[in-house]
């Protein structure tokens, strides 16, 4: 029996974070895939993590400025993505968070979805969205709440595309039974952990990395240090809100911008703990963290809950609030003996990209098996 041909869906290829990270792995896993994206705007230095493949675009690509400012695109995406033409695929994976579960696909294809997260800014955060991007109201606000009240309608009818769905953790696991009302599986997203090693000893600082947008929290975290003057805080990212959060200065808190991989990994390894107070779908950068044998001190919400272990691999907070991150940061230096480096790196391994691979493409073979069997 010939091997079945993969086609794999992806939103948009314009840099390399957590998502593509996934698309990355999936084209490791199946070299001879096609790849399929709405918009590709990837510089030269980045094509490497799509193997140089040619990718399928839509027409949204062609529109005026549709390769920069794609995201104004949005209420054309639904009927973009279902332009795609696949019917000479066998098996069809989609990367989806926004609208690549809704190709066209028949009774004679298996699709599988990938799922970061339902819409978040249609679903979780669509108040949150409309608050920041200042369409409360007047014309501009009226037409896009009416434009995510479809978006939200065709987000759910398009989840009857999918033969199965995987969530990249129990957290997003839950929203996708609450959006769509479907079952999933979960796979872990892959996190480099063998890109990371221990350094001993620690050094006395903590530090923090992440986009500065309003939901990473990035600005609790600063306030949260300026009310422990004798802690030195290293903040790493930048972002829309970074020169907001930034311009007061801090004697304890450095604040370094954009920084290289190897200049984040040191920081890292070199960090008495690893602080973060967002909501994620899963979080990468804690478990790149640990994979440094460092503690990380994290809010009790969303993946965060399901990468570290209270006592063993970090410290919980338990409220987006200055006081509750102050009061973890004590816990953890109170109990900072009982971390043992070596056990934390140890449990990153569970997030590890060769794990990804093998529990991606069993779930894979085994669900086509059965998708043949069922067609014979």
């Amino acid at each position: 029996m010939k091997p079945p041909k993969i086609a794999i869906v992806h939103e948009w290829l314009v840099d390399y974070s957590g998502s593509e990270r996934v698309v990355e792995q999936l084209l490791n896993i199946f070299p001879e895939a096609d790849l399929f994206a709405l918009v590709e705007n990837l510089p030269e230095d980045l094509r490497w993590f799509i193997q140089d493949k040619k990718v399928s675009t839509s027409f949204i690509q062609k529109l005026p400025w549709g390769k920069t400012k794609y995201r104004n695109y949005f209420p054309l995406m639904p009927y973009a993505v279902e332009q795609f033409d696949l019917r000479a695929y066998d098996i069809v994976i989609s990367s989806n968070h926004a609208v690549a579960k809704g190709v066209m696909i028949d009774s004679e294809q298996l699709h599988i979805t990938y799922c970061h997260s339902p819409i978040r800014y249609a679903w979780d955060l669509y108040h949150q969205y409309i608050e920041e991007a200042k369409l409360t109201s007047g014309i501009k606000g009226f037409f896009a709440k009416i434009a995510l009240h479809y978006i939200r309608i065709w987000d759910v009818t398009s989840a009857n595309k999918v033969d199965y769905f995987i969530a990249n953790s129990k957290f997003i696991a839950r929203r996708i039974k609450r959006v769509y009302n479907r079952e999933s599986n979960v796979i872990y997203p892959p996190v480099a952990t063998d890109k990371f090693d221990i350094q001993l000893p620690k050094e006395d600082y903590y530090v923090t990395a992440s986009r500065f947008v309003p939901y990473k929290k990035m600005d609790l975290i600063v306030e949260a240090f300026a009310k422990m003057p004798d802690k030195k805080l290293v903040v790493i990212g930048d972002g829309p809100d970074y020169k907001r959060v930034s311009a007061k200065k801090y004697n304890n808190i450095e604040f370094l911008g954009f920084q290289s991989f190897d200049v984040l990994k040191s920081h890292m390894q070199c960090a008495k703990a690893f602080v973060f107070a967002a909501i994620e779908d899963f979080g990468i950068t804690p478990v790149e963290a640990m994979a440094c044998g460092t503690p990380v001190i994290a809010l009790y919400e969303g993946g965060a809950k399901e990468s570290v272990i209270q006592d063993k691999t970090g410290i919980f907070f338990h409220e987006q609030e200055p006081s509750s991150l102050v009061a973890a940061v004590h816990e953890l230096e109170q109990k900072y003996n009982q971390f043992q480096p070596e056990e934390i790196r140890k449990h990153s391994q569970n997030f590890s990209v060769q794990r990804f691979r093998e529990e991606f493409e069993r779930f894979v073979n085994e669900k086509y098996a059965h998708f043949l069997s069922d067609k014979s």
